[in-house]
């Protein structure tokens, strides 16, 4: 039966990216995988396929029970299928905290490790297979730890993470810094999307203290492009909340150059989450936050109510 090997909801570069890299690995070692994917992949994804001629993989909402699975990029069951509990996990490849609540039907593989991002787990866990990765899972990889790094300026890369990045760059004849502006004008042209698919689009669930919030990250190079529509984005967010049963929807628009990320804050709940959480002082419906570039490592653990 073939294994479906896939990330979280709102798939990023990693979460497309590495699902096809693992069922190129587990393919070329004898077993029989397909990468799936958990919805549209973001703009900065779709560049990343377009780029090194990788089909699209197919969009599932669900596993149906049995179904043997990789899960990728994520170990949090909010952020994967309703029945992941009923589906045969067989191996978990992260780079997140350990959240809780997943079930498995009997041991599996777990690899959860403190880098930046699920493709340098798995060049790892390759071994001598690594020799053998074609041109495209190669840019896959590449483009994977760079988007995660944001080109190394995020604070969750490792040297490892640069290690590998720079020998596969080497190994492609690209040049990392080159490379990087592609993508990330790729990911900043966000125009052709609606306030709530942007709000949608690079977010995940979390809960302080009973307090269910969609965290959205935009990254980009181009910060005027989504501040400029403020109005319609505050404006989307009590709707998006209600849809997706959250209380609360924050939004933070990373500027990649400037490392620095600015919260949107509509209401007195993001007051005081930005308040509390960064000690910033609000005297708006924006605050800059210098230095905030990482959900995982800066925003996430520090949101305090």
């Amino acid at each position: 039966m073939t294994t479906f090997v896939f990330g979280h909801k709102s798939p990023d570069t990693d979460s497309t990216g590495s699902p096809l890299i693992w069922e190129w690995f587990m393919n070329h070692t004898g077993q029989t995988a397909a990468a799936k994917l958990l919805g549209e992949p973001n703009t900065e994804a779709a560049f990343m396929l377009t780029r090194w001629n990788l089909a699209k993989p197919e969009i599932i909402d669900n596993v149906a029970d049995g179904q043997p699975c990789v899960i990728v990029d994520t170990n949090n069951p909010a952020e994967l299928p309703a029945n992941i509990n009923g589906a045969d996990v067989r191996a978990i490849i992260d780079h997140h905290k350990l959240v809780g609540g997943l079930e498995t039907a009997g041991p599996i593989d777990i690899t959860i490790r403190p880098l930046a991002c699920t493709a340098t787990i798995m060049h790892d866990l390759m071994g001598e297979h690594v020799k053998d990765m074609p041109e495209s899972i190669k840019g896959a990889m590449l483009s994977c730890i760079v988007s995660d790094t944001l080109e190394f300026r995020s604070p969750t890369t490792t040297p490892i993470d640069r290690t590998v990045a720079e020998s596969l760059a080497e190994d492609l004849g690209i040049n990392i810094a080159d490379y990087a502006a592609e993508m990330f004008a790729a990911k900043s042209d966000v125009s052709a999307f609606s306030a709530a698919e942007l709000l949608r689009m690079d977010s995940k669930e979390y809960a302080v203290d009973g307090v269910n919030f969609r965290v959205s990250v935009l990254e980009t190079t181009s910060p005027k492009m989504v501040l400029d529509r403020k109005a319609e984005i505050m404006e989307a967010m009590p709707q998006v909340a209600g849809e997706d049963k959250v209380n609360e929807v924050l939004l933070f628009v990373v500027d990649i150059l400037n490392e620095e990320a600015t919260m949107l804050i509509p209401n007195d709940l993001s007051k005081r989450v930005a308040e509390k959480s960064f000690g910033a002082d609000v005297n708006g419906d924006t605050v800059v936050l210098p230095g905030i570039m990482s959900r995982k490592k800066q925003i996430i653990p520090s949101l305090k109510l």
